[in-house]
């Protein structure tokens, strides 16, 4: 695996033409496997014989990754990601009630209005750069941190380090020095959260899993209490923020797609899942284990391999989404038999926080390109740098030129 995560859809076409599972190497020449193909990572995600608990990971178990392993926290960290079985139907309990589709749908008028004060900002910051602006920075990762942000009862103080710190978790060619420092630090500041909130309760997620745990302590240790903030702030804005930086490129290299969207020939939720599909979020995601030898996609998986689920690569897979799989087309969601993309998960761990990426993205989508129709990017797609990630799927930096406002 390329640390850098460079290429990754090149990556990802030499793979899978080699097949569904491929062998890999991962940081620290730790070995292995991605499993690519559409139906044969669905087929795995579901699959009763396999784990998510690091304690099937072999070459952990045996002692031979070393402290500062760039994808440690992915293994270890104590939450919904890393539990099987009643394990994992506990610590999803615990938080499900606050992403039941009644209150994402409460959620709208809030991000409504951080939407139109993020656009101002972002219309603002593009007058004073000369006409343009940096999308990632002005509008797409304040968007969902805001988000996540108010719904775990994080301070906005908190925020930006928060989101520097589990950038450089998600990071897979950072240093172990680095590693251990990140994960240290972002551990002090959820538990400075955690303080907060036991000291000042409110109408939050955070206040209500500190509440269970104080009822009855067997429902949640303190461990897990981190490991969920842990787990809910990474993927309740990374996502989101790779997925709205993701279409607005996509839909700048394909200017009869955006016009078609626009003359409502398609709508701002196929935007949404084409790019899931077409430009996942993220590429591979850390990670399951075969708790016996396992045959997927016609090839055997040893028991205890670290696997990756590859969604970029079974997004643009043509044996469930054809020969032009690799084609962006905002009106492939509504044809008749086309594949559902697997980008926010399947079976058991499907992404608990699914129906709010997909709002947040449509509403940020829908009120950037009404306000701002002729928006474009600001440099070439040659001078966009991919992020230095093979896990979360995005570039470094999107600058665009919003062009005039329509309000």
């Amino acid at each position: 695996m390329d640390p850098a995560g460079r290429c990754p859809h090149a990556d990802n076409a030499r793979l899978l033409a080699r097949g569904a599972v491929a062998t890999v190497v991962l940081p620290g020449e730790v070995e292995g496997a991605v499993v690519l193909g559409h139906e044969a990572l669905k087929e795995f995600l579901a699959h009763p014989d396999v784990a998510k608990d690091a304690r099937h990971f072999t070459a952990l178990r045996e002692g031979r990754i070393t402290a500062g392993w760039p994808l440690m926290t992915f293994a270890t960290v104590q939450g919904m990601t890393t539990a099987d079985g009643e394990d994992h139907r506990r610590l999803r309990s615990l938080v499900s009630k606050a992403f039941t589709a009644r209150r994402v749908e409460e959620l709208r008028p809030r991000i409504e209005e951080l939407t139109s004060r993020l656009l101002d900002g972002l219309d603002a910051a593009a007058r004073d750069g000369g006409g343009a602006a940096d999308l990632r920075e002005h509008f797409a990762l304040p968007l969902p941190m805001g988000v996540i942000g108010e719904l775990l009862g994080v301070d906005a103080e908190y925020r930006d380090q928060l989101h520097h710190l589990t950038n450089q978790v998600v990071a897979t060619d950072i240093g172990p020095e680095q590693a251990v420092a990140a994960n240290r630090e972002l551990v002090a500041v959820l538990g400075a959260v955690a303080a907060a909130r036991t000291e000042n309760p409110g109408d939050d997620l955070t206040s209500a899993l500190i509440a269970a745990r104080e009822e009855d302590g067997d429902r949640l240790s303190q461990l897990e209490l981190i490991g969920t903030l842990v787990l809910m702030i990474i993927a309740g804005h990374e996502t989101t923020l790779n997925l709205i930086t993701n279409a607005v490129r996509a839909l700048c290299g394909h200017r009869d797609q955006l016009e078609s969207v626009l003359k409502g020939e398609a709508s701002w939720g196929d935007v949404v899942d084409e790019t899931l599909r077409w430009d996942a979020p993220v590429s591979y995601f850390p990670f399951r284990y075969p708790v016996r030898d396992l045959t997927v996609g016609g090839t055997v998986i040893p028991q205890g391999t670290p696997v990756l689920a590859g969604y970029s690569a079974a997004g643009r897979d043509p044996s469930a989404h054809g020969p032009d799989a690799d084609r962006f087309d905002v009106t492939r969601p509504g044809r008749p038999g086309a594949a559902r993309n697997l980008s926010l998960g399947h079976g058991a761990h499907y992404c608990l926080g699914a129906p709010l990426a997909r709002m947040e993205a449509t509403v940020a989508l829908e009120r950037l390109f009404t306000r701002f129709p002729d928006l474009d990017l600001a440099v070439s797609e040659a001078e966009l740098t991919q992020q230095a990630s093979f896990v979360g799927n995005s570039v470094q930096v999107l600058p665009v030129r919003p062009g005039t406002s329509r309000v």
